[in-house]
């Protein structure tokens, strides 16, 4: 529930509210006892359920709690991994030089823990020897070897012919994930 939705102090406004104690007990009780209770202390009234019957509050130091909530949604984002596309785009007539410099760009990528999208792009009568690209591809793979998991094999895209690559993960892997990994690894050996 969000914060801008809490209840708290005078603006509970039901007859009775169901308290939960920090020690875990509960009870039945008016509003203004329970509110009574929490001046006490010295704390806050913070209604917690308020679609319960009777709605559920708790005492509490609404500073100290709203500001533990704020920090529980800053160390999730800080935990989460952004994972981004990068892409390598080719020609099918690539020089060996050229294949060599792309393929180093995707081993880093992949490093970094990106995904990575290799594309061939065909012009014209290049359009008419697809397979042209699909060795470009195989020729990528074998220069990365054992640094992928291959997320979309090689397919034509209208003038592209492109595959997506993720990167290994870097603890134990489950045994499932290797064996799909050596069914849709092409041979290391190249054709003609």
């Amino acid at each position: 529930m969000a914060d801008k939705d809490l209840r708290i102090n005078e603006q509970i406004r039901v007859r009775e509210v169901r308290l939960i104690r920090e020690d875990g007990e509960q009870g039945i009780m008016s509003t203004q006892e329970a509110l009574e209770l929490a001046r006490e202390q010295g704390m806050d009234l913070v209604e917690v359920a308020p679609q319960a019957n009777p709605p559920v509050v708790k005492i509490l130091d609404y500073g100290k709690y709203k500001f533990e909530n704020e920090k529980k949604v800053r160390d999730s984002k800080k935990k989460q991994k952004l994972l981004k596309l990068k892409e390598i785009r080719m020609q099918p007539k690539i020089d060996d030089h050229d294949l060599d410099f792309k393929s180093k760009h995707v081993r880093e990528f992949l490093a970094e823990g990106n995904k990575v999208k290799v594309t061939v792009r065909f012009r014209g009568r290049e359009l008419a020897h697809t397979e042209l690209g699909l060795v470009v591809l195989k020729d990528v793979l074998a220069k990365v070897e054992g640094e992928y998991v291959m997320d979309k094999p090689p397919a034509m895209e209208g003038r592209f012919m492109s595959m997506v690559l993720s990167p290994k993960a870097k603890t134990g892997k489950p045994a499932k994930q290797g064996a799909a990994e050596a069914r849709t690894a092409p041979p290391a050996t190249q054709e003609g």
